[in-house]
């Protein structure tokens, strides 16, 4: 999994999630991506630095798929949206320390959203926890 920072031509910033530079490419060519403020279609890649290691970093394990084969795969990113808001428990600022807990089997497995900073989600990301930033601006029930 690659993450690119995205920009479209109004000038939203955004992350984009990608198997490959290669699938990037394919998605923007098939015009598959959108700006999720504006829903522009013009999305280009930033400049982005790589911080870290050199060495290629192992392979993730693999996560089960969050939506079950028997349901329909969303559509659009709306309904992508809306199926991870109903299918998530909200565990708000506490994201971090629940996601580390499931993580190590120390509390039951379960899709949870919540709120982290960059620097966590990063520090997440780097201990083999696979999270995704969602394109939602938090609401205040959600502290």
């Amino acid at each position: 999994m690659i993450v690119f920072e995205l920009i479209c031509t109004d000038r939203h910033r955004f992350e984009g999630w990608f198997a490959s530079a290669d699938d990037f490419e394919s998605q923007k060519t098939h015009g598959l991506l959108s700006c999720p403020v504006c829903s522009d279609s013009g999305i280009e890649k930033l400049l982005t630095a790589k911080i870290g290691k050199t060495d290629a970093a192992p392979a993730p394990e693999r996560m089960p798929a969050a939506v079950p084969a028997q349901e329909p795969m969303p559509r659009s990113l709306h309904e992508l949206i809306d199926y991870v808001l109903l299918n998530s428990e909200n565990v708000g600022k506490d994201f971090p320390a629940e996601a580390r807990r499931i993580h190590s089997k120390q509390a039951q497995q379960r899709n949870i959203r919540g709120i982290a900073t960059a620097e966590e989600t990063r520090d997440l990301l780097e201990e083999g926890i696979a999270v995704m930033p969602l394109p939602v601006p938090p609401r205040k029930d959600w502290h």
